[in-house]
C-alpha cells in the first residue's frame, strides 16, 4: 500500500532501521551528544534564535504556544480543523480569544487581520496556519506578519509550520514561534513536535505558564542538550537520521524545488483530467481535490490501486481528496498515483483512459531538467 496521506507520511527505511538501533537512556552523554546534533541540524531548518523539542504531537506545540505566548487575547484564523484548534485551546486555558473565520478553501488577508489587531488594543498573539492541512490551503503568513509588527512590534505571531516546515522555506524574520511535527515532511512516527522561537518570543515567555509544556524550563534544559522530562529519545534519533539524509541529497534547497515540482505537476496532471483544485491558494505540502465523486475515488485508489489517499472532515467528509507531496518521495509513485486517479475516473464513467494525467505530470516535472540542458 503506498501512504500519500498528509501524515502520517511514509518513514525511509534508513531511519527506521536507525531508530531500531539500541534504547538510549535520556539522561547519558550518550544521548546529549545525539541532542546537540539534533539542535544543530534543526538550526538550519528553522532560522531562528531557539529551538525547542517535545514529546508531543503537534498540538502540544500549539498548545504551548498559546499558553506562553498569548497572554491577553489571541486572534486564530480559522480557515480548517486547525486553525479552529488554535481557539479551542486558548479557551480551555481561560485566554481571551478573536477568531476570524472563513471558508476552508480562501486564505486570511493581510488586510483584515491589520483591521482586526487596530480594532482591539488586547490582542497580544496571532496564531495562524502557514498550511492548513484540513484543506490544503496557503495562508500568506509572511506578509501577515510583517504589517502586524509594523503595527506592534510586541505582538507575537505564532505560525503553525506542522505542515509546511520541511516543504518549503519559510521567512521567520516576523514570526516568534514557529511549529513543526514529526509526521510530515520529516519523514518520523508521530510524537515529536518542535518549537522555533525568536528572541521577543523568549523574552515573554520568561518563567513561563503551564508545567509539562513551560517552554521556559524546556530552553532552560535543552540549551545544555537534555530536557526537561523524558524525551522522545527513538524519534531525536531518527530526526538526526532524517536531517542528515537531507544534507546528504544535496541539502534542504532541493528538497524544497523537489516538492514545490511534485505538487505543481501532480496538480496540472489532475486538472488535465477535469478535476478542480479546492483551495483557492494551494498549499505545496499536499494536492486537494474536491469532487462529487471524493469518496468513490478514495475506496478505488485503496481497493484496486493500493493507494492511501487522506479524506475530508467535518462538511468536507466525502467532497475531497488530499495527496501528499512532504518528504522524500520517488517520483514513480505520484506517476501511480494520478494514473490510478485517471483509472478511477474511466471506471465511474467520467472520461475514457487515454494517459493524459501520467503524461502531463512527466512533462511538468521534467521540463525544467530539460531545460537546464538546452542552456548548457
Amino acid at each position: 500500500m503506498l501512504l500519500f496521506t498528509p501524515g502520517p507520511t511514509p518513514v525511509p527505511e534508513n531511519v527506521r532501521k536507525a531508530m531500531s538501533d539500541t534504547t538510549l537512556h535520556h539522561r547519558t552523554p550518550e544521548f546529549e551528544a545525539i541532542f546537540e546534533r539534533a539542535r544543530e541540524l534543526l538550526f538550519k531548518l528553522i532560522p531562528m534564535n531557539e529551538v525547542v523539542m517535545l514529546s508531543s504531537s503537534g498540538t502540544g506545540a500549539m498548545e504551548a504556544a498559546v499558553i506562553n505566548l498569548a497572554h491577553k487575547k489571541l486572534l486564530n484564523v480559522n480557515a480548517g480543523k486547525f486553525g479552529e484548534r488554535f481557539g479551542k485551546i486558548a479557551k480551555a486555558h481561560g485566554i481571551g480569544s478573536v477568531e476570524l473565520k472563513h471558508d476552508w478553501d480562501k486564505p486570511a488577508t493581510v488586510e483584515e487581520i491589520v483591521d482586526l489587531i487596530k480594532a482591539d488594543a488586547e490582542i497580544d498573539a496571532v496564531a495562524i496556519q502557514i498550511s492548513e492541512s484540513a484543506g490544503g490551503l496557503r495562508h500568506p503568513v509572511e506578509e501577515i506578519a510583517k504589517a502586524v509588527k509594523a503595527i506592534n512590534p510586541n505582538i507575537m505571531i505564532i505560525a503553525d509550520g506542522i505542515t509546511a516546515v520541511g516543504v518549503e522555506r519559510i521567512d521567520a524574520s516576523n514570526i516568534d514561534a514557529l511549529l513543526a511535527g514529526s509526521q510530515k515532511a520529516l519523514m518520523l512516527p508521530p510524537g515529536l513536535s518542535i518549537i522555533g522561537l525568536s528572541d521577543a518570543a523568549i523574552e515573554k515567555i520568561g518563567e513561563g505558564k503551564g508545567y509539562y509544556l513551560n517552554l521556559a524550563s524546556e530552553i532552560k534544559n535543552q540549551r545544555k542538550n537534555t530536557t526537561a522530562y523524558t524525551a522522545a529519545t527513538t524519534l531525536i534519533i531518527g530526526l538526526v537520521e532524517v536531517l542528515e539524509t537531507i544534507e546528504k541529497g544535496d541539502g534542504l534547497g532541493k528538497l524544497y524545488c523537489d516538492t514545490a515540482r511534485r505538487a505543481k505537476s501532480t496538480r496540472f496532471a489532475l486538472e488535465a483530467i477535469g478535476l478542480h483544485s479546492f483551495p483557492e491558494i494551494p498549499a505545496k505540502s499536499m494536492t486537494t481535490i474536491d469532487d462529487a465523486d471524493a469518496g468513490k475515488i478514495r475506496t478505488m485508489l485503496k481497493e484496486q490501486f493500493d493507494v492511501n489517499v487522506a479524506g475530508g472532515q467535518d462538511h468536507l467528509k466525502g467532497k475531497i481528496f488530499r495527496i501528499n507531496q512532504m518528504g522524500l518521495i520517488d517520483i514513480h509513485e505520484l506517476i501511480w498515483v494520478v494514473n490510478s486517479i485517471e483509472l478511477s475516473l474511466a471506471a465511474l464513467g467520467r472520461r475514457d483512459f487515454d494517459g493524459t494525467a501520467s503524461k502531463v505530470f512527466t512533462q511538468e516535472y521534467f521540463k525544467t531538467i530539460l531545460k537546464k540542458e538546452e542552456d548548457k
